[in-house]
């Protein structure tokens, strides 16, 4: 399904359907064909993300993924999940909390924890966690839930 068609299934929750405490996830994995095309789009080259001869001085010893490209999977969940169609992204506040590895697998989550009612404005938590379930991204975000 290409995108076009994928933008047609997004599930609308209304702003009375959301109490604190809901959560949505999802999961990807980071792949090297996931880092270069961060860099190519943003033109974000930094070695560390690019060069394994030069990502293996450094104290990583191995590449690492673009901290905006982890956490613009928090984006992804808002925009398709929770709530979904209709979201307007206010902020977003992220805490980059250790690396990603190419390879890694990260569970991107989002909570729901105030709402509010005057102006529909929604706060989720927003954690990503690698597969040790080490928090790696660690935020929160606000939205506009517009109907």
């Amino acid at each position: 399904m290409n995108p076009f068609q994928e933008a047609q299934t997004v599930p609308e929750l209304r702003y009375d359907e959301i109490q604190v405490g809901d959560q949505a996830s999802l999961t990807k994995t980071i792949t090297d064909e996931d880092v270069i095309n961060f860099a190519k789009l943003t033109g974000d080259v930094n070695p560390i993300h690019i060069l394994d001869s030069f990502a293996k001085t450094t104290m990583f010893k191995e590449r690492i993924a673009h901290g905006m490209l982890v956490s613009s999977f928090i984006s992804t969940i808002l925009g398709t999940k929770l709530p979904g169609k209709n979201t307007i992204y206010l902020s977003q506040n992220v805490s980059f909390r250790a690396p990603v590895k190419i390879g890694d697998t990260l569970r991107v989550v989002a909570e729901v924890i105030k709402k509010r009612d005057d102006k529909k404005i929604i706060t989720l938590q927003t954690n990503i966690y690698n597969q040790s379930d080490d928090i790696v991204v660690e935020g929160t975000a606000t939205i506009l839930k517009k109907e």
